[in-house]
């Protein structure tokens, strides 16, 4: 499986589009989300990241016509299978799939995951038939703690496929996977990992403050807000890292998660969001910012595990 060095995700395009309304409280358009696709297939950056819980399916469908026109080999598209709202039908890893595929309009998906653990032993033997069919074309699992990732791995290995991702939420102030060796287990084993929340939706890209604070409304705001005054000496450290490479904020904590050989999945809304992962793409730490920043992240102290995530 060979993938960019940042992966596009597409979590706030399940807003409805009105501000306030959703998750991030996004106010986007069409047009816009166009303008982000084609500046990002330009640049390389063509994995894009969704789930059917993104707006119940909301991102997906925008997602689809903000590709359209593009050859079907131009992109990867990464979705999901969530157990906790799964149907009662016979199969429903393989309806879940089809509803994606409809959403998407495609008829493959390059990589698939199990979005939260809830029954290894029960969700994971339905995605060998996807496998075999091409319906599916890799296997990941997010949110899982180290045993269920081996659990799963050797579900699939039964029958000569593998666990090839996964995808766990993974930044400066949430270093879990790290800590539990999950991220020692992947690059020990050919598993590429996937990190989410990066940039701590908008915590760590220097934008806010406790004199700028994320827009009141929205669930982020009510998450972050509060720890804003925490991450302080953290955000003016990474903003004066940046500063000397021409870089912002978040570049560098995007740049971070790549030099700790992740791939991190950067939410995109704007087009100027990726003129950030260019640069971020090319941005090289040395040992010791790593280091320093971790430090500060460290000592900020702060608890940024979803209400979705378990302790790894």
């Amino acid at each position: 499986m060979t993938v960019p060095a940042v992966a596009l995700g597409t979590w706030a395009w399940g807003d409805s589009g009105e501000a306030g309304d959703g998750y991030f409280g996004s106010r986007l358009s069409e047009a816009g989300l166009r303008e982000v696709v084609e500046k990002a297939q330009s640049n390389g950056f063509t994995l894009w990241d969704t789930a059917v819980v993104y707006g119940m399916g909301r991102s997906e469908s925008v997602l689809a016509r903000a590709l359209e026109g593009y050859d079907r080999g131009a992109y990867q598209l990464s979705t999901k299978f969530t157990p906790q709202i799964a149907g009662d039908g016979d199969d429903p890893v393989a309806d879940m799939l089809e509803q994606s595929l409809a959403r998407l309009e495609t008829d493959y998906v390059d990589l698939f995951w199990i979005h939260n653990p809830a029954d290894v032993a029960r969700w994971t033997p339905p995605l060998i038939p996807l496998l075999k069919s091409g319906r599916i074309r890799h296997v990941g699992v997010s949110n899982h703690t180290m045993e269920e990732i081996a659990l799963a791995d050797r579900i699939l290995g039964e029958a000569g496929f593998r666990v090839e991702a996964v995808q766990n939420h993974y930044s400066l102030l949430y270093r879990s996977s790290e800590r539990a060796g999950i991220l020692d287990h992947c690059r020990e084993h050919d598993v590429r990992f996937f990190s989410y929340m990066v940039l701590e939706q908008g915590a760590l890209t220097g934008r806010y403050s406790p004199a700028r604070p994320l827009p009141e409304g929205s669930t982020r705001a009510a998450v972050y807000n509060g720890l804003l005054p925490r991450l302080q000496a953290l955000t003016d450290r990474m903003e004066a890292i940046g500063e000397d490479r021409g870089a912002s904020a978040a570049d560098v904590a995007t740049a971070w998660a790549i030099a700790k050989g992740t791939t991190p999945i950067i939410g995109v809304t704007k087009a100027g969001h990726v003129d950030g992962l260019v640069r971020a793409r090319g941005i090289e730490l040395a040992d010791e910012e790593t280091a320093e920043l971790e430090a500060l992240a460290d000592a900020a102290d702060v608890d940024t595990r979803g209400s979705w995530e378990h302790e790894m």
